[in-house]
């Protein structure tokens, strides 16, 4: 991708290879580019001390995402460290945090979105009322009850709960006050001491966007899933079709100096149903007619550059065996 969140071409690589491997084949196709500079961007998943050390020699430069809860570097110094975030736009805060001297200095990159943590903040809030509720209406809070237990299961629930020495179930009021250090927050880690902050923050989130993109097509937008792709073939046309979305999607964000979420929900279905053609005969002709588009669609699809069909369109003459009203 560029730095504007184009992309430019796209590998499919089988599940099983490491991820530092396919780097070097990305690296060793993009040499007669002449590219002035790159750099890898990945999530939190290969993010490990050997691999950050294969992606020094293979690729140079890395962003990579890392765990919050699970890394006390992370956990003690990053998201402790006072400092006033950068604006990048309404919904991309950052700053960075440097962390030791010489050659174990690490450099990250603390991002924070306000509307996400509203977001995680609401939703918790909704699982701690029905917890409460639970807790309440069971004049049993052995832990050993059957309701107790599913609660214990559920990934939904379990984190907010704990057992006493007592074998009763009770709200861990610690991991509520802990889970709410983590919202709209994640953290970057770089090697890059180049690179800027803005562009930290803006490159991981091209990352983001792409996993959306697979996500929402898969399960939304052209309801691709279930999807059972055995083929390489298949799987790599799935592929390509998340790709191209993205490019469209990204042509249509520039175009209108708005994010996609703004743009789609702008053309929200109801709108777009009022874009209608429909089909009229005459006793020697039969043509199509557009009705009146919204304003607000018509001025969507100009700054797209889509034409705006002609209101009257297909024109064609009946041959007297087919002359009907």
């Amino acid at each position: 991708m560029t730095r504007e969140g184009f992309p430019i071409r796209s590998w499919v690589f089988p599940g099983n290879r490491a991820d530092v491997t396919t780097v070097e084949k990305v690296r060793a196709e993009l040499r007669g580019w002449d590219l002035g500079r790159a750099i890898f961007v990945g999530d939190s998943g290969i993010n490990s001390v050997e691999n950050r050390e294969e992606l020094s020699r293979a690729c140079g430069k890395y962003l990579l995402a890392t765990r919050m809860a699970s890394v006390a570097q992370v956990k003690g110094d990053v998201l402790t460290k006072r400092g006033r975030y950068t604006v990048i736009k309404d919904n991309l805060h950052a700053k960075e945090v440097i962390v030791g001297d010489g050659e174990r200095r690490r450099r990250y990159i603390l991002c924070y979105n306000p509307k996400e943590a509203e977001r995680q903040k609401k939703h918790r809030e909704q699982i701690v009322a029905f917890l409460e509720q639970e807790l309440a209406r069971h004049p049993s809070s052995k832990a050993t009850a059957q309701w107790a237990i599913e609660l214990l299961a559920s990934s939904r629930y379990k984190r907010y709960v704990t057992i006493t020495k007592g074998n009763k179930i009770r709200l861990d009021r610690g991991s509520i006050r802990e889970a709410q250090k983590y919202d709209g927050k994640w953290v970057l880690e770089t090697n890059d001491d180049t690179i800027s902050v803005e562009d930290a923050a803006c490159g991981y989130k091209g990352l983001m966007v792409i996993e959306r993109c697979f996500r929402s097509l898969k399960r939304t937008q052209i309801k691709m899933s279930p999807m059972f792709h055995w083929v390489p073939r298949r799987i790599e046309a799935h592929v390509k079709l998340c790709v191209l979305s993205l490019l469209i999607e990204r042509v249509a964000e520039i175009s209108c100096g708005e994010s996609w979420s703004r743009i789609s929900h702008k053309l929200e279905p109801h709108k777009l149903e009022q874009l209608q053609i429909s089909e009229f005969h005459t006793p020697q002709y039969r043509f199509f007619r557009r009705n009146e588009l919204p304003a607000e669609t018509r001025n969507i699809l100009t700054m797209l550059d889509i034409p705006i069909p002609k209101l009257v369109m297909g024109l064609e003459k009946l041959q007297k065996s087919a002359q009907k009203v």
